[in-house]
């Protein structure tokens, strides 16, 4: 393909003079003329009529120019996308979350990226999906999202992974509930309330029951959800207490649910996890660095939240 010799062509099109072509492109005007020759043979037929030392286009011209355009749209677009690239690098982000951070916490960090990139070019293509841990796994062993974050029940057998986050469970409840004043839930406490419970397959249920039963305690369970939220949302409805990941637990201690801290060693863990051998882009690792931010934020808060009121 004779690149040049089609720019030559275009600019000649464009501006109606061999020697104006010349000007434009910062060469003289034999160069021009050569490159017009070189094409016209490459070509097999005439581009222009050379009548009294000036260039008339012939209809082959005409046409041919048509589709050079089209040809010059797609290298300026290109050219576009390069400047692009190299301002801000690939500007796609997709994200598998599980609920526990997927509901409140990712789109609050989400805001924070997306005020950071509020240059129309730089306004990034987001895809967040929050799905449950399992399918998380296969989000990410699939190579269908940059990374993900799940619970640490699931197997991470094939993805690298770490792990993000790891919180003590607390309790949750009604702001007029009766444990509010007391400054550490013990286990016998919970098991003489209604109970809001995660699912029986999740890693934190079983580790509570663990704790209970090694304590002679069972729970009395009024209602099972998979979603931590769910729980938050119940209790502070007043519909029972519940144990919960703090990260979930933050967002209604804002609307006025109570927390409290938990006796037992019940853990919260969630796992960073990729798709092995796949490097992030720099836009998937300001959102990671955003989302460790707010995390180290989230816990400074949520100490506030955990200090019991002074009694009446």
């Amino acid at each position: 393909m004779l690149l040049r010799e089609i720019e030559v062509f275009r600019s000649v099109m464009s501006v109606g003079s061999a020697s104006k072509a010349a000007a434009l492109l910062g060469v003289t005007q034999p160069a021009i003329s050569q490159s017009l020759k070189r094409l016209e043979d490459a070509a097999g037929f005439a581009l222009f009529r050379r009548l009294r030392g000036r260039l008339h286009p012939t209809p082959e011209a005409q046409a041919l120019l048509v589709e050079v355009e089209r040809v010059f749209v797609g290298l300026s677009s290109i050219e576009h996308r390069m400047r692009s690239l190299k301002r801000f690098g690939v500007n796609t982000l997709r994200m598998a979350v599980y609920p526990a951070f997927g509901l409140t916490f990712v789109p609050r960090v989400l805001s924070r990226l997306v005020t950071e990139r509020l240059d129309a070019e730089a306004r990034p293509q987001i895809s967040l999906q929050v799905l449950s841990s399992r399918e998380v796994h296969e989000a990410v062993l699939g190579r269908q999202v940059d990374f993900g974050l799940m619970a640490d029940e699931m197997p991470t057998t094939g993805l690298e992974h770490s792990e993000f986050a790891r919180f003590p469970g607390v309790v949750v409840m009604h702001p007029k509930h009766r444990l509010v004043n007391a400054r550490t839930i013990q286990p016998q406490q919970i098991a003489e309330e209604p109970f809001l419970a995660l699912n029986p397959e999740d890693a934190s249920r079983r580790r509570l029951e663990r704790a209970l039963a090694e304590r002679n305690v069972a729970l009395s369970v009024l209602v099972e959800t998979p979603y931590a939220a769910s729980v938050c949302e119940m209790a502070l409805s007043g519909m029972g207490i519940g144990v919960v990941n703090p990260v979930t637990a933050l967002e209604y201690a804002r609307r006025g649910l109570v927390i409290r801290p938990l006796s037992l060693d019940v853990s919260f863990a969630g796992l960073l996890v990729l798709p092995p051998g796949q490097p992030l882009s720099g836009l998937a690792l300001r959102m990671l660095q955003l989302m460790r931010i707010q995390l180290a934020e989230d816990q400074k808060a949520l100490a506030a939240f955990l200090k019991p009121r002074p009694k009446a």
